[in-house]
């Protein structure tokens, strides 16, 4: 059902988006190493790899906030389950 689709659909996403953000550093990174002191092109380095390490942050900050709110309240938020009363 829906529960089951929406599983299947979440964990490759956040896969995904894991190696996304590991490839956009390795841009930068090479971005950076390739700029030959240019100030713009180590300019728009230093943001590419800023946006990744805040997007791998974000990332990382969402599950874990779910999982703390999940302590707290005693559901367990990772997993989507439809309520049927």
């Amino acid at each position: 059902g829906f529960e089951g689709l929406f599983s299947n659909l979440l964990r490759p996403a956040l896969s995904f988006g894991g190696i996304i953000l590991f490839v956009m550093l390795v841009i930068g990174g090479f971005k950076y190493i390739t700029s030959g002191g240019n100030p713009q092109s180590v300019e728009s380095a230093q943001k590419t790899i800023t946006y990744a390490i805040l997007g791998t942050i974000l990332l990382a900050a969402s599950y874990l906030i779910l999982v703390l709110i999940g302590n707290f309240t005693g559901l367990d938020l990772t997993k989507f389950q439809i309520y049927r009363p």
